[in-house]
């Protein structure tokens, strides 16, 4: 009898244990669920109704909300929205296209940046890295309100020095290049379902500022986990600066660049201060991205349930593609795995 009073206070006792991480995690799951898993139940809810502003007070109670089951995601996909200028796949090909071409320059000009200042014998190191991370600690709604007022076309500074530059030329005309409301794509066949307008350009060159500072910062903190001596080895070799670049640096920096480089592509492919506040999707929606749209859904035209139901469709846009680029580039690999 004692023994089994006992085993029985022993199990208890384990039980307890057990549960004990969950009592000290119970409180940030309650949080979540608050903050993050009740809204997005709520969103995937309403994307399947006409939620709009009648029924905001009442909410799912509203004796005016309908249930329309897949109509929002149908109209979406098929065009059907009541919004000029709106087609869902010329917007989603445009969005990979600017989240592609971000990554393509930002990594290589990061890597590049990182081997320049982690030459030996660089003058004022820690002078130009303090400096390099200040694009990274600006918000990015500071930094489009920058290089929109650099854009601008009577005064912005850019429009000012391509004037300085034809004044080298012989020409005294002011430059007046209509960079963020010119339509006329630049190059036409670039991406053939979409325009990509000057305003496309202007912003590759805003964010490259803001980007590659981040791919440099992970970058030199790989170059400096290298060891030396593999450096000596292949200098003893007979092997150039350039073989030791591909042969030695970028092999071992690998494994650090590729989950950064996805990580730009998903902060690029959901940029939404830096894109709205810079070009507000124009012109003409030339330069939307799927969550520019979707906000614009709410704050213009007040369709909740089209907005939930857009946002659904980006949740999973997203998801596809970091399955399809981690499975090809193995980015949670660890370094033994990669």
């Amino acid at each position: 009898m004692e023994t089994s009073k006992k085993s029985a206070s022993l199990h208890k006792a384990n039980l307890k244990r057990a549960a004990l991480p969950y009592y000290y995690l119970l409180p940030a799951f309650i949080l979540m669920g608050v903050i993050t898993f009740y809204p997005l139940i709520y969103q995937v809810i309403i994307s399947f109704t006409d939620f709009q502003t009648k029924d905001l007070l009442k909410q799912l109670s509203s004796p005016e909300l309908k249930y329309v089951g897949i109509q929002n995601y149908v109209e979406i996909v098929m065009g059907g929205l009541p919004v000029q200028n709106f087609e869902f796949f010329r917007i989603l090909t445009y969005n990979l296209w600017w989240a592609v071409t971000n990554v393509m320059v930002h990594v290589p000009a990061g890597i590049l940046i990182a081997v320049l200042l982690n030459t030996q014998g660089l003058w004022m190191k820690r002078l130009y890295r303090a400096i390099y991370i200040l694009p990274i600690v600006i918000p990015p709604i500071v930094v489009a309100t920058v290089w929109q007022n650099i854009f601008d076309e009577q005064y912005g500074a850019m429009n000012q020095l391509l004037s300085v530059i034809a004044g080298w030329f012989g020409s005294a005309d002011p430059v007046h290049i209509r960079w963020l409301n010119e339509y006329t794509p630049p190059i036409p066949w670039l991406l053939p379902n979409g325009p990509l307008t000057l305003a496309y350009y202007a912003m590759m060159i805003a964010n490259f500022w803001l980007g590659w500072p981040f791919m440099t910062m992970v970058a030199t903190g790989a170059l400096q986990s290298i060891p030396k001596d593999l450096y000596e080895a292949a200098s003893i070799d007979g092997a150039s600066g350039s073989q030791q670049f591909w042969n030695v640096t970028v092999p071992l920096i690998r494994p650090a660049m590729i989950p950064a480089a996805v990580y730009g592509f998903t902060l690029s492919f959901n940029l939404f201060n830096f894109v709205y506040f810079m070009s507000r999707g124009g012109p003409a929606r030339s330069t939307e991205i799927l969550v520019t749209f979707a906000y614009d859904l709410v704050r213009n035209l007040r369709l909740f349930g089209v907005a939930a139901a857009f946002s659904v469709i980006i949740f999973f846009v997203a998801l596809i593609i970091f399955l399809i680029t981690n499975r090809i580039t193995h980015a949670t690999e660890s370094y033994s795995e990669a």
